[in-house]
């Protein structure tokens, strides 16, 4: 059993803390290493209320502006299958890289070996401003 560590990142030098997923296969692809990491998050937050910044996807301002105040509306629960898609879009056109263990993995089906001490790092790119 694989303990994989999750680390979000940008180029803009934020990080928020690392999180941990027991896996049991010792590999997998990237596309289903995404999937197993969202269907954990909205569960999570589906159940409870972890920290927004942790989702890999969050709603778009619009959609935050049209379903009001949290403390205003009963809690909307998120769709897994839905972030699913909207990461792998983002992945597809290079809204964010994937890290295994400092290794680049650059297709959604590329097989990653998982370890005892596997660190997943999602790599958010922002864009530089000016010339």
């Amino acid at each position: 059993m694989a303990t994989v560590t999750f680390v979000d990142e940008s180029t803009a030098g934020a990080r928020t803390p690392a999180w941990a997923l027991q896996i049991f296969e010792e590999r997998l692809t990237l596309r289903e290493l995404i999937r197993r990491r969202i269907h954990q998050e909205v569960a999570e937050y589906n159940a409870a209320a972890p920290q927004p910044r942790r989702l890999l996807v969050a709603p778009h301002a619009t959609e935050q502006a049209l379903n009001g105040d949290r403390a205003e509306r009963a809690r909307r629960r998120v769709d897994a299958e839905r972030q699913v898609a909207l990461a792998e879009e983002a992945f597809g056109r290079n809204g964010f890289v994937v890290l295994v263990d400092d290794r680049q993995v650059t297709e959604l089906d590329d097989e990653v070996d998982l370890r005892r001490d596997t660190e997943v790092t999602f790599l958010k790119l922002v864009p530089l401003v000016g010339g």
